[in-house]
């Protein structure tokens, strides 16, 4: 299986020049998650995702980062941001979590983009990189991926049917000497990168894509 980008990503495609506003309210010595993904739609799956992040982690935010258009996904099955925003407004509760479009108000297409010009503008905020382990599974494939796990710290969460593959994933094997037990996983934000735990928290089956597929034989 090959590896996408396992060098250094290049840092010429960042945010468009004089975007200086990202819209998020954080201070030096928060915690935050950073929760990445369509959200097409979101579900209760990703709230029990950033719910689980914000008590095993001790995170002070969860800020959900509702991408403009995946580059792995086709944009035919992609419903427009607007809608993706108000879909994860509908599950995201309370202060301690923020929806934002910050890729698209700073124009940049790569999550290694993005992590890196959140972290330049917000200093003394300690960011946690949170996904899946179905992303785990082909996190290989992303630009930059070796950035990211060197960035910032990563907690994955367990999901349906991926977690033996991704537990054997390339980006697990590679980086497996820096992984976090469960038992340690709230020191995680204070922890210089790389480090990652991996959290088998109660599963959540609910999927986007089975959302989607019920939705088009509902109109059927």
């Amino acid at each position: 299986m090959s590896f996408f980008h396992a060098g250094p990503a290049p840092k010429a495609s960042g945010p468009r020049s004089g975007a200086l506003r990202d819209g998020l309210d954080l201070a030096p010595g928060m915690t935050v998650g950073l929760f990445g993904g369509s959200f097409n739609p979101a579900h209760d799956g990703h709230l029990h995702v950033a719910e689980t992040a914000l008590n095993r982690l001790g995170l002070d935010r969860v800020v959900w980062l509702v991408s403009p258009q995946n580059p792995l996904k086709g944009r035919q099955e992609t419903a427009p941001l607007d809608a993706r925003m108000a879909s994860a407004r509908d599950w995201a509760r309370g202060p301690s979590m923020i929806v934002s479009d910050v890729e698209t108000r700073m124009g940049t297409a790569w999550t290694v983009d993005t992590l890196r010009a959140i972290k330049a503008r917000h200093p003394g905020v300690r960011f946690v990189w949170l996904m899946g382990s179905d992303n785990l599974a082909t996190f290989h494939r992303w630009r930059g991926w070796t950035d990211i796990m060197r960035m910032m710290p990563v907690a994955v969460f367990a999901r349906p049917g991926s977690m033996l593959e991704s537990r054997s994933a390339p980006a697990a094997r590679r980086f497996g000497p820096w992984r976090v037990s469960e038992a340690e996983a709230r020191l995680l934000p204070l922890m210089s990168a790389p480090a990652w735990t991996y959290l088998t928290a109660p599963l959540n089956r609910s999927s986007s894509t089975a959302l989607r597929a019920a939705g088009r034989h509902a109109k059927s």
